[in-house]
């Protein structure tokens, strides 16, 4: 489907939950799911980080800021909505949850419990995408005798492994609703930056691919990670591997600019240089039903602000 250009771009995003969606506005987030019971609604008040910690609004610095913020904030929504799930369907935790909850009062193991899910969740990201590729490249010789084709060829190996990663994600069923779910709130989003009014029938027909979406962030992360990885001319494969860990806050902070600029243009370089992602959210992103676009349009009616254009994108 072409998409119409925004006249409008909101800095209202969002995050699909179990059977629901989380939307973040300049001074709430709303968190929306479905259960047999009908929709349950969660709204909270949020102050930026940046209001205490100005250094943390700074360009390159707000990137890796925004990026644990979003990350713990969308586990506690993501553990929200899975005890939302009837008893009967959820799982059995995992050794580690039973541990906590054996130890600790309910209020402290909540806390621990998603502590302990964003340090496994980071550490998984950290092997996958910076430790791994640079291992597996370090045994082929004839490639590490340059650092120019050695860095590009892990990077190359990074891409593989996120699409391998996404594509075994995208077999799960539950992870097919929750990929819906992602469709449904880009629908929204884009249907209020069109000035639509938002109905089932006008969010139906907006596309589900978004410049502005957290898949697009990962994919430029990888391809700025070459860039930035270039300047590392260290031989021995460990030794690299620590070089990168150590500029991954320089690969984010650039990426989140890169981003953050895109959204807020519609050119022929920002179309190149969101193209990559947009192809990517082709496996991050089904077409969604009514009922999960009327999850999406109740996230986003909570966190509109009163002001118009308060939630401008950039501001």
């Amino acid at each position: 489907m072409s998409e119409k250009k925004c006249n409008f771009r909101t800095s209202i995003g969002g995050q699909a939950l179990i059977e629901g969606i989380l939307m973040r506005g300049p001074k709430k987030q709303a968190i929306v799911c479905r259960t047999k019971d009908g929709l349950v609604e969660k709204v909270e008040e949020l102050k930026a980080i940046k209001s205490k910690y100005p250094i943390l609004g700074w360009p390159l610095i707000r990137g890796c800021a925004i990026f644990i913020s979003s990350l713990v904030n969308g586990m506690k929504a993501l553990m929200y909505s899975a005890d939302l799930v009837p008893i009967e369907e959820q799982g059995e935790p995992d050794k580690i949850d039973q541990w906590i909850n054996e130890h600790f009062s309910e209020e402290k193991a909540k806390s621990l419990i998603i502590g302990v899910a964003v340090v496994l969740g980071i550490a998984l990201s950290l092997f996958l995408f910076v430790f791994l590729p640079t291992f597996i490249v370090g045994f082929i010789k004839k490639i590490t005798e340059s650092y120019f084709i050695r860095n590009i060829t892990e990077g190359i190996v990074r891409i593989i492994i996120l699409l391998l990663y996404m594509k075994l994600c995208c077999l799960q069923s539950d992870v097919k609703r929750l990929f819906a779910y992602h469709g449904a709130e880009h629908k929204t989003i884009f249907a209020y930056e069109h000035g639509k009014e938002l109905t089932v029938e006008n969010v139906r027909t907006e596309s589900r691919f978004h410049p502005r979406c957290g898949t697009s962030f990962l994919l430029v992360v990888v391809v700025v990670s070459i860039l930035v990885n270039s300047v590392v001319k260290v031989s021995n494969t460990f030794a690299r591997m620590g070089c990168h860990l150590l500029l991954l806050p320089v690969v984010v902070g650039i990426s989140y600019e890169i981003n953050r600029w895109c959204g807020m243009h519609d050119n022929k370089l920002s179309a190149i240089l969101s193209a990559p992602g947009k192809w990517l959210q082709h496996m991050t992103t089904n077409e969604p039903d009514d009922g999960m676009i009327e999850v999406a349009i109740r996230s986003m009616q909570l966190v509109i602000p009163d002001e118009q254009g308060e939630d401008e994108w950039g501001k």
